[in-house]
């Protein structure tokens, strides 16, 4: 597999998000599914609306999430969709909570953890994807980015359960209970997002913005603040090369931030994911920055 392009800007404004979703060359086409991490109540990390704002429409896009899996305000509907308006996500766009119906399930033919993935059942009504996403580390993946977002982020709240238990639970009362080994959810994680990947037939674009980063993930309500200096902005076609960029990028820091950061990448054996997706092959640890 050749290299694949991720497109990389140090500047971090609404504007140069814009910028970086031109740069990739393709247009995404019919309704578009604009796919955010919405941020636990009291999460001081996440990516505002504000802040989206211009790539979305751009894209005239829907914002779409999914409900969790755990307690917080984001783990029914009703809830979810109240958060999404404290937040500001309904000021400015159309909301989508996928799940609010169900779900419907994702063949994953090649998966050798889970052969089959559940989405929020409006994923249907969709013919592309913009996956924005908040590069930043996340307590149980080690790293959040690009195929957390496929994955955990698309997941129903059943669909996340199945996930986290390696296909061996759907019910979110004992999803703390039998965990399995931790590179067994990882690696269901890189075989869910091949799922999504192969849904929307190479309609997706990926953006990964490297600012606000912290060891925790935007799900956490607690979570601590960030541990080292912005870096920037990063696009691709490729959700594998995008991540594993983001990584490098981290290792390449100067920042003696960035330690803490590694650790809980390291400790959770992180990158595990993005092996296991490669060699799954919808994507390649393989890439050429090209710096704008």
């Amino acid at each position: 597999m050749e290299k694949a392009k991720v497109y990389f800007t140090k500047e971090i404004t609404p504007e140069s998000i814009v910028k970086m979703y031109e740069a990739v060359g393709k247009e995404l086409p019919g309704k578009v599914a604009v796919k955010v991490h919405s941020g636990e109540d009291g999460n001081q990390n996440y990516l505002h609306p504000e802040f989206m704002r211009k790539v979305i429409e751009r894209v005239n896009g829907t914002v779409v999430e999914c409900n969790t899996a755990y307690e917080g305000a984001r783990n029914n509907t009703s809830k979810h969709e109240k958060l999404m308006e404290k937040h500001g996500w309904t000021k400015y766009f159309d909301v989508d909570i996928m799940d609010a119906d169900g779900d419907i399930e994702l063949k994953i033919p090649n998966g050798k953890v889970i052969k089959e993935n559940f989405v929020g059942k409006n994923m249907e009504n969709y013919d592309s994807m913009l996956v924005l996403s908040h590069f930043k580390g996340h307590p149980m993946g080690g790293y959040g980015g690009a195929l957390k977002q496929l994955s955990i982020g698309c997941a129903s709240t059943e669909g996340k359960v199945w996930i986290h238990s390696a296909g061996t639970n759907k019910d979110q009362t004992t999803l703390w209970d039998n965990l399995p080994e931790q590179d067994k959810f990882l690696e269901s994680m890189a075989e869910a997002a091949e799922s999504v990947v192969n849904f929307f037939n190479g309609n997706i674009i990926y953006i990964n913005v490297m600012c606000n980063m912290s060891v925790d993930c935007d799900c956490c309500a607690k979570a601590e603040d960030p541990c080292m200096e912005d870096i920037g902005v990063l696009a691709s076609l490729d959700p594998i090369a995008i991540d594993m960029a983001c990584i490098d990028l981290v290792k390449n820091s100067e920042d003696s931030g960035k330690d803490h950061l590694l650790e809980r990448i390291n400790s959770r054996n992180g990158i595990h994911t993005i092996d296991t997706a490669a060699l799954l092959g919808y994507g390649t640890k393989e890439y050429e920055l090209i710096e704008l």
